[in-house]
C-alpha cells in the first residue's frame, strides 16, 4: 500500500513538474512575441499598462493555482529552498542596470535602486543557501523572513518605479522604455515574476514550518 501510494505521488510531482516547465516555456515563448511585435511599448507620458499587466498577472495566476489546485500547491511547497535561493543570486546581475546609466541607455532614478536591491539580494544569497545547508531550521528564522520580504520589496519598488518613471519622462529623455524591448523585456515581463514567485514559495514553507514546530 504505501509503495503504491508513494509511486502515485511521484507520478503526481513529476506530471505537475512537466506542467510548470511547459507553462514556462509556454510563457517566454508569449513574452517573446508581444515584446518583439512592440505590444509591450507605450509613449512617452502613457502609463505603461501592458507591462505592468505582464508582471503582475504571473502572480496573481500563480496564486489562484496555489489555492486552489493541491498537487501545485504540494509542488510549491516541497520545491528545494537551496535551488531558490540560488536563483535568486543570479539577481547580481542588477550591476547592468548601473552599467545602462552610465552609457545613457536607462535613467539613473530607475537604476540605481533596481540595480543595487537586486545586487545586495544576489550577494548575499549564498548565505542563505549555506545556511539552509548547515542549519534546516535556518528556514524559521527571523533572518530568513527578512531577506525574502526584501527581495520582495526590491522588486515591487522597482516595477513601481520603472512604471512612474516611464509614465512621467518627457518626450526625448532618458526613460525606461529600453525595458519594453527585447532583450530587457524578459527581465520585467518573465524574470521579475518568477523571482517573485520564489520568494513567495519560501514565505509559504517557512509559514508551515514555524505552525508544525508550535
Amino acid at each position: 500500500m504505501n509503495i503504491n501510494q508513494n509511486t502515485n505521488t511521484a507520478g503526481i510531482g513529476s506530471g505537475i513538474t512537466k506542467v510548470v516547465i511547459s507553462v514556462l516555456v509556454l510563457w517566454f515563448a508569449l513574452v517573446t512575441f508581444l515584446a518583439g511585435s512592440g505590444d509591450l511599448t507605450r509613449p512617452p507620458g502613457t502609463p505603461p499598462i501592458a507591462l505592468l499587466l505582464s508582471v503582475v498577472t504571473p502572480v496573481i495566476v500563480f496564486l489562484m493555482a496555489y489555492r486552489l489546485f493541491p498537487s501545485f500547491r504540494q509542488f510549491v511547497l516541497t520545491f528545494d529552498l537551496r535551488l531558490a535561493a540560488g536563483m535568486q543570486a543570479w539577481r547580481f546581475a542588477g550591476l547592468g542596470f548601473i552599467a545602462l546609466y552610465v552609457n545613457g541607455v536607462l535613467p539613473g532614478i530607475f537604476a540605481w535602486p533596481a540595480g543595487l536591491g537586486d545586487m545586495i539580494v544576489g550577494m548575499t544569497a549564498p548565505w542563505v543557501i549555506l545556511a539552509l545547508i548547515r542549519r534546516p531550521e535556518f528556514i524559521r528564522s527571523k533572518w530568513f523572513l527578512a531577506w525574502n520580504l526584501f527581495g520582495m520589496l526590491d522588486l515591487i519598488l522597482a516595477v513601481t518605479d520603472g512604471g512612474l518613471d516611464s509614465f512621467l519622462v518627457r518626450s526625448g529623455g532618458i526613460g525606461t522604455a529600453p525595458m519594453t524591448h527585447l532583450p530587457l523585456a524578459y527581465i520585467p515581463a518573465y524574470i521579475v515574476p518568477i523571482l517573485f514567485m520564489l520568494h513567495l514559495a519560501a514565505l509559504f514553507q517557512r509559514r508551515r514550518a514555524v505552525a508544525s514546530h508550535l
